[in-house]
């Protein structure tokens, strides 16, 4: 059995896309109501690049039940609330099952395992997170989901660095798109959701509420000035990954191997990238793509840039403006080096946490 844990947009997408190819699959979500169409229909309606019924096995809202007997849990929850899911998580979680984040965001693997720590989980729980979001999907109903594209290449990662191959096996039987990262310090700065989120919901911010997001998000909301913005977010989280010890794609690069969508530049490769297409924007600023990507991507990333003297200008803008719009402080709530644990450590020392996980 697999345990799918978040019944929202990527959750249900992959739960259902699963269970469609006929792997049995537990859908866990907190709350029993956002899942009482699905439990009623028994499975997820699939439209776009898959199509067809995918059943699950269980639907629950009790995380017991959903864990017991699962040794691969994938975690579809937003970045805020994997410390809390952690802590949910501990007493039914044992030796040998798999926990993978999907995605991770920055540093998300660490801080989940940090938390299993703190609440005296069984030993041996195998903590794991992907770069990004293997599929991009939405809601297209309360038992629907549509996906618009299911990537081609997925990096993952697992604290340790050397128990990546098993998780790779464990996904692999399904998803052989997941390949091995050296560690979670690639796939938390291979984040591109860090640099492409943030920046077109902030500079689209009247569009979104005046609108309503009734307009594609990733094709009407760039042009080549707001891709700029994204190239000098992308530098800078380059640069720390680099700093750190690890090499990550850039946007451009990226938008290749997920998508196969290229162009002279990276405003021309967004609107290349037909997996975009028919993705509207949201239709509030109260979006995961400012209360996750800020404070859980941009956040942890601006705090290790700031920690080795390194400039992080641009991300550092989109956090006091995201701070602005939404009259939040990110930076009080927000992943850092120090409710990391990571305070004052040296770029070497963080690599040796992450690879050996002590």
């Amino acid at each position: 059995m697999i345990a799918i844990l978040g019944a929202g947009n990527a959750g249900r997408a992959m739960a259902g896309e699963l269970a469609l190819r006929g792997a049995p699959v537990a859908l866990w979500n907190r709350t029993a109501a956002h899942v009482a169409a699905l439990h009623a229909r028994g499975g997820v309606e699939l439209d776009g690049e898959v199509t067809g019924f995918g059943r699950l096995r269980l639907v629950s809202d009790d995380l017991e039940q959903v864990l017991d007997g699962c040794r691969l849990v994938i975690v579809n929850v937003p970045a805020f609330a994997h410390r809390e899911l952690a802590e949910r998580c501990a007493p039914y979680l044992c030796e040998e099952q798999v926990v993978v984040l999907n995605p991770g965001r920055t540093f998300g693997a660490l801080e989940f395992r940090r938390a299993l720590e703190a609440s005296a989980c069984s030993e041996g729980v195998l903590v794991a997170e992907t770069a990004t979001n293997l599929m991009t999907a939405r809601s297209a109903g309360p038992a629907q989901s549509y996906i618009a594209r299911v990537k081609h290449a997925v990096p993952v990662a697992a604290i340790p660095a050397a128990r990546t191959p098993e998780v790779v096996a464990a996904l692999g039987e399904w998803y052989p798109q997941f390949t091995a990262a050296a560690s979670t310090l690639e796939t938390s700065f291979a984040n591109v959701g860090a640099v492409i989120h943030p920046a077109i919901s902030l500079l689209n911010a009247a569009r979104i509420e005046n609108d309503q997001g009734r307009f594609e998000f990733y094709l009407d909301g760039i042009s080549p000035r707001v891709a700029g913005v994204l190239a000098a977010v992308d530098r800078e989280r380059m640069a720390v990954a680099a700093l750190l010890g690890v090499e990550v794609p850039g946007l451009v690069e990226w938008l290749a191997s997920a998508y196969r969508a290229t162009g002279r530049n990276l405003f021309e490769a967004v609107r290349a990238n037909e997996g975009y297409r028919g993705i509207t924007a949201p239709s509030t600023l109260e979006h995961r793509y400012i209360l996750e990507d800020v404070p859980m991507s941009l956040v942890p990333i601006a705090s290790a840039g700031q920690a080795f003297g390194l400039n992080t200008r641009a991300i550092e803008a989109l956090i006091f403006l995201a701070g602005l719009i939404m009259d939040t402080n990110y930076w009080t709530w927000g992943r850092t080096l120090e409710t990391l644990g990571l305070a004052g450590l040296s770029p070497g020392e963080i690599r040796r946490i992450v690879e050996t996980g002590s």
